[in-house]
């Protein structure tokens, strides 16, 4: 009787899992498969679902992970996520306190925000974006320390 059980769960977790594609329900499905394989020898519900849960956890606990870096192996970036850490130029002032800003990045307009409000970018200048928030980037100027390392030293007579 329990070997019937465990078969429905099993088919019943596959299906799920076809159903979801989202690598949960299978780990679980080697758990029931492996407590119907016990079911087979052993008539005692509390050992199978012993083995049941034991093998459930431990092929999510393992397995999992490796298979997420398989799956997501062949997974490409979008263009959002590869922006991040690029250079572009700045086509429009950047003033967060007036909200105004633009830069190009391959050959694309975006509206830009300086990471720090204070920060006023002029035109011209090359910026690093930091991030990407909706449609604006989020961008510092390349080189702003040492500009102020320089001012610094200049100022000083050094």
């Amino acid at each position: 009787m329990w070997s019937i059980i465990w078969l429905a769960v099993f088919v019943v977790l596959i299906v799920f899992e076809a159903a979801t594609t989202g690598l949960f329900t299978i780990w679980f499905a080697g758990g029931a498969l492996t407590a119907l394989l016990v079911s087979l020898f052993l008539d005692m519900w509390v050992v199978q679902m012993v083995v049941f849960l034991l093998v459930s956890f431990l092929l999510l606990y393992f397995m999992r992970p490796v298979a997420m870096r398989k799956f997501n192996a062949k997974r490409l970036k979008t263009n959002v996520e590869d922006i991040t850490g690029r250079e572009a130029k700045v086509t429009e002032t950047v003033d967060n306190f007036n909200a105004t800003g633009a830069a190009v990045l391959n050959g694309l307009e975006w509206s830009a925000r300086s990471v720090e409000d204070s920060v006023t970018i002029p035109v011209g200048e090359r910026v690093l974006v930091k991030e990407v928030r909706g449609v604006k980037l989020i961008v510092e100027p390349i080189g702003k320390k040492k500009d102020i390392f320089e001012e610094t030293i200049n100022a000083e007579g050094i």
